[in-house]
């Protein structure tokens, strides 16, 4: 069956726990696939405070590390969930290492690039810490790249709280 809807898929948890994206309805989420050992990883720092500050109304940060870039992310789902949490006290939801490009890109990233293109039309994840926002009707938003830091797009992110 093909996926019409962002809450039609499933993902693991870091935990290895299966989930129904249905289980954020009516927030406004910010995906972003994540790497522990990247030039970007401070910004789990900044995702962190959007989090911690919008929170209570409505935002989800949702955290997919991914060890497709210059093999970033290698350690395991658990050696990454505690470098997040003892490094930036990261408690967003994170989920299982996927792959955002390629043959095995995960559906989710899948329906992501197709929705909200890169620069110049192009659908491919260009590196570690690239961002898309969706609405609380499940709707993406917006893509931005590693280099937008996240206090940069929270004014777009509180539009739509």
């Amino acid at each position: 069956m093909a996926q019409s809807s962002l809450y039609d898929f499933k993902v693991r948890d870091i935990k290895g726990n299966e989930q129904g994206m249905d289980a954020y309805r009516g927030k406004v989420l910010l995906i972003v696939n994540t790497a522990s050992k990247c030039g970007f990883t401070p910004q789990f720092e900044g995702l962190q405070q959007l989090y911690k500050d919008l929170n209570e109304k409505g935002l989800e940060v949702l955290g997919f590390p991914c060890n497709q870039f210059m093999n970033q992310d290698p350690g395991t789902d658990d050696a990454i969930s505690q470098f997040c949490s003892l490094n930036y006290g990261v408690d967003f939801p994170m989920f299982a290492k996927i792959e955002v490009n390629g043959e095995g890109t995960h559906p989710l990233y899948k329906f992501l690039k197709k929705e909200a293109r890169g620069l110049m039309g192009s659908e491919k994840v260009k590196w570690n810490f690239t961002k898309f926002l969706v609405d609380r009707s499940g709707r993406v938003v917006r893509r931005y790249p590693p280099t937008a830091k996240p206090e940069s797009i929270r004014a777009d992110i509180e539009e739509l709280l």
